[in-house]
């Protein structure tokens, strides 16, 4: 089987505006917008490191998922850095207490084994994570 480990990968989110998550991702979180398609719904592609992509569509009235949808990875050298960065552009990092898998945020950062991670919320309620490598 040939499976998929050679391809790359993208995400996929949904918006209730793409023009306000299509600033959001370009103007705070700085990633290069292509040319927004015209389909059935408004959409566009953003990418990343790496040839990287996350593929925003509009979807007005469905709701945001309750999960981690995109997730960036950060040396560990750059992690307070990248964060303080978002935080100056007006990103809220989320704060979790849940003992029942071992996690809590200390002002919004987690501490896992030797790795950091951060939650925030875009634009449109999907949950987002920075992470350490």
């Amino acid at each position: 089987m040939a499976g998929l480990q050679e391809y790359p990968v993208s995400a996929v989110l949904r918006a209730e505006n793409y023009e306000r998550a299509a600033r959001f991702y370009a103007e705070v979180l700085g990633l290069k917008a292509a040319t927004p398609h015209e389909t059935p719904t408004t959409e566009g592609q953003f990418t990343a490191g790496l040839g990287t992509v996350v593929m925003i569509y509009e979807r007005p009235g469905m709701p945001a998922p309750e999960n981690t949808t995109l997730g960036f990875l950060v040396p560990v050298s750059e992690f307070d850095e990248v964060i303080s960065d978002l935080r100056t552009r007006g990103v809220h990092f989320e704060d979790y207490d849940l003992p029942e898998i071992g996690l809590k945020t200390v002002g919004g950062v987690a501490t896992l084994g030797d790795g950091k991670v951060a939650w925030f919320k875009d634009t449109e309620g999907n949950i987002v994570s920075i992470g350490t490598m």
